[in-house]
């Protein structure tokens, strides 16, 4: 390629490129203005002297050694602004010495760097049906901010040593991938502040050696997966707060973050469906699912391991008849369960372990799956009784780990009476499970000694008995078996000997109460097998649970 093949831009641009010099051939497209997320604002009809044109075989040719040779102490650079590429930029498999800045320029056709390996790619502000970049090799960073493409934007495998920058991009691929970097290498921050996306954003096994920041992005794949982020490595902060939104599946799952993930503010649409999938999420430190998150759909954090706290504070999740939370196997050092309002749906927390829980009873869901679920220590203070309605949400059957689990809540507090309680409406639960005979003697054993829980009621059981006993056989002497032989009456000693099985004062056998005594003397007596029983069971219950 000579310099007189070219038109006057393109010689520009071959005197300037040795130096590394901006050529600004053109005002091109809008610069600065504001649209809605997701949509591609329609560029200015440009006038005769804006529509400067540069064909994309000659931005190849100077790229790729064509052109003025350097000057000791040049540093080559392509800088171009507002020009109109015609033709199609192929660079694959090519390999660039020297950084390009393209900025406010329009491409009739999407670029190709398939395999290129080159310094730096600065966009900024241009318009794309397109870009093709799997496997490029970038060894600075790669921008497209303020961009806006019709097409995907193609950079699976790709190694970046530097910044993703896709600041304030409108990248639109309606029903396909709009953006495609699976496994992608990122060395810096994957910058992506509010992005707008019409597609899918595909990054699984990506790894970003930085930060990934999606403050204010909008990304609307509805009745698909807006964000693809399955097995995903970030070493430093996952962010999509605040004034993130997406419409469609965000997918976490198998995602490993070094620091924190936040979700503050966001709103997640995917009614009917699940619209926040994080199952098996390694996270450093915390996972902000709280402070404003808006979610329509399911969220999903099933096997997630936090570091620190995993909180929904002031957030609200709705999934109507569907679950709207699910946190089996969840694993974390606190969780903040304090909703803005009650969760609609089910939250399943089978298995989990919840280190420090936080909750609030005006925002308790109605239906809460607790079996097999662990906690260190519940932050709110509040009853046995307020506790056990608590557990009582759960859905099912008779479960008695939820019981047990709160009741060692309370006995590591040295609360032994709330623990007690607890495990009383725990045997009170169960009876509703047994057979009708069982359940009878269930009911003796709670009136009688609360399960052995309540061992005063025995005493109180005893002492009225006791009373009644005694005032009665004061008022109505029984005979003696033998006359002159039995020793001096006593009523009080004479019920004892009936009412306590294991001992006698002598009183019992020595005299013989006839019609309604003998009546009320076989009554104590059964009381008294009866209060001996129930006490060795519940005091047996009792110790072995401790």
């Amino acid at each position: 390629m000579r310099r007189d093949e070219l038109n006057a831009p393109e010689r520009r641009l071959w005197d300037a490129l040795p130096q590394g010099h901006t050529v600004a051939l053109g005002h091109g497209y809008r610069r600065g203005q504001d649209f809605e997320p997701g949509q591609v604002p329609a560029p200015e009809e440009p006038s005769s002297e804006e529509a400067v044109v540069v064909r994309a075989d000659v931005v190849a040719a100077l790229l790729l050694g064509a052109g003025s040779d350097p000057a000791p102490g040049d540093r080559p650079a392509l800088r171009l602004t507002g020009a109109r590429i015609t033709g199609r930029l192929d660079l694959r498999f090519t390999e660039i010495l020297m950084p390009v800045v393209l900025t406010d320029c329009r491409f009739d056709e999407a670029p190709l760097l398939r395999g290129a390996r080159t310094r730096e790619v600065v966009m900024s502000g241009c318009e794309l049906p397109g870009l093709v970049a799997d496997t490029v090799q970038i060894d600075a960073r790669l921008v497209l901010s303020r961009c806006r493409t019709t097409g995907p934007l193609v950079l699976d495998r790709a190694q970046i040593n530097g910044d993703l920058d896709l600041r304030d991009a409108v990248l639109t691929s309606p029903g396909g991938d709009a953006i495609s970097a699976v496994h992608a290498r990122v060395g810096g921050d994957l910058l992506c502040a509010n992005l707008a996306v019409q597609g899918r954003f595909r990054l699984s096994g990506a790894f970003v050696d930085g930060e990934f920041d999606l403050e204010g992005a909008s990304l609307r794949n509805p009745g698909g997966h807006a964000l693809d982020a399955y097995h995903v490595q970030v070493t430093e902060d996952f962010t999509f707060h605040p004034g993130f939104g997406a419409e469609g599946r965000i997918i976490l799952s198998g995602a490993t973050v070094g620091a924190a993930v936040g979700f503050c503010g966001a709103r997640l649409n995917n009614a009917g469906d699940i619209a926040l999938e994080a199952v098996d999420v390694t996270v450093g430190r915390n996972l902000d699912l709280g402070r404003g998150l808006t979610v329509d759909g399911g969220i999903t954090l099933d096997g997630t391991h936090v570091g620190t706290e995993l909180s929904l504070r002031d957030a609200h999740a709705s999934h109507t008849g569907g679950t709207a939370l699910s946190l089996r196997a969840v694993q974390a050092r606190e969780t903040d369960l304090r909703t803005r309002r009650p969760i609609d749906g089910v939250v399943d927390a089978r298995n989990a372990r919840l280190g420090t829980l936080y909750d609030d009873p005006d925002t308790w869901p109605a239906d809460l799956r607790l079996a097999e679920t662990t906690y260190d220590a519940l932050a709110v203070p509040l009853t046995a009784p307020e506790r056990v309605r608590w557990i009582r949400r759960t859905g099912g059957g008779y479960l008695p780990q939820p019981y047990e689990q709160l009741a060692a809540a309370y006995r590591r507090l040295g609360h032994e009476d709330e623990a007690r309680t607890v495990l009383l409406a725990k045997q009170r639960h169960r009876r509703t499970t047994l057979s009708a005979h069982t359940r009878a003697w269930g009911h003796v054993q709670d009136v009688a000694v609360g399960y052995g829980y309540r061992p005063l009621r025995a005493g109180l059981w005893l002492l009225a008995l006791l009373a009644c006993g005694a005032l009665f056989f004061h008022l109505h002497t029984p005979p003696p078996l033998e006359a002159g032989k039995a020793p001096d009456f006593n009523a009080v000693f004479y019920t004892l000997d009936l009412l306590v099985p294991i001992i006698t004062f002598g009183q019992e056998p020595a005299f013989a109460p006839h019609g309604t005594g003998q009546w009320l003397a076989y009554g104590l007596i059964a009381a008294g097998w009866i209060l001996a029983t129930t006490v060795t069971a519940g005091v047996s219950r009792a110790v072995s649970r401790q």
